[in-house]
């Protein structure tokens, strides 16, 4: 058997490098010399007025490396959820077309089964590939080689099934990023609270601006962590929703346009 190409994978880590680049490539040009500005003019102003408030700019919020990350792992789980949810559509395309074209009244025979499977491997070889073909093609070649419609029911839901169990096992990748976002913003906490902690001595002196801004550090990278962490997992309990109804469409499918239109001599 052939083996293909492992065209997912590859798309993954590309999409990797490119979220990496652009939003490294923002964050040099836009967002650190931004925040520089912002904190100096603040420096200036405390200078001048003791009483002044700072305001919170979104520039200081994500300026640390711990935001930078978490907008990489968010880019790259867009960009995976953006090529799976384009693989459903593609399929959810296919329940449209009359795959297997039965006349109302008509019953497939053991005997047809080659003929209608012959409809179906006509198709591109990509399309072959997709969940629908492939129930419906493995349901008549059941059908022909066993001659039982409860065979072939059970192979057709067992098929869908399995793939479910595989669209569920492949969003493995963006439950981890889902979880290793926070995990990173955590970690700017840690950093920002033991860099708080380190200028402990000059908060005695009366200079409390170091040990501000390590702690702004902490809770900074909490925030936006947590947010975009808010985000991405409502946007994979969408996937996972569409890729659901996707395998119970396709079951579905089967049974109207094609098991209930099947007949053994009696």
């Amino acid at each position: 058997m052939k083996r293909q190409f492992p065209v997912e994978f590859v798309f993954q880590i590309f999409s990797l490098f490119i979220a990496l680049i652009l939003v490294h490539t923002v964050y040099v040009t836009l967002v650190r010399p931004r925040a520089a500005e912002v904190l100096e003019l603040e420096r200036q102003q405390l200078a001048q007025d003791a009483t002044y408030i700072p305001g919170r700019s979104i520039y200081v919020v994500i300026r640390d490396f711990e935001q930078e990350s978490c907008f990489v792992l968010m880019l790259w789980a867009l960009a995976i959820m953006g090529y799976k949810g384009t693989a459903t559509w593609r399929e959810r395309g296919l329940l449209e077309r009359e795959l297997v074209s039965v006349t109302e009244g008509t019953r497939i025979l053991p005997e047809d089964a080659r003929e209608y499977s012959r409809r179906i491997q006509a198709l591109p070889a990509p399309l072959q590939r997709l969940l629908l073909p492939r129930c419906l093609l493995t349901a008549l070649h059941r059908f022909a080689a066993t001659r039982s419609i409860n065979d072939v029911t059970m192979t057709a839901h067992d098929l869908c099934q399995a793939e479910a169990d595989r669209l569920e096992s492949e969003l493995s990748m963006i439950r981890y990023i889902a979880w290793a976002i926070p995990s990173i913003g955590f970690i700017g906490t840690v950093r920002g609270i033991g860099q708080a902690l380190g200028l402990a001595y000059q908060a005695v002196e009366g200079n409390i601006s170091g040990v501000t801004q390590s702690l702004g550090v902490a809770f900074n990278s909490t925030f936006v962590a947590l947010l975009l962490s808010l985000v991405l997992v409502f946007l994979m309990h969408q996937l996972q929703l569409q890729q659901e109804r996707l395998v119970l469409d396709t079951q579905d499918y089967c049974d109207d346009h094609l098991i209930r239109h099947l007949a053994v001599h009696g």
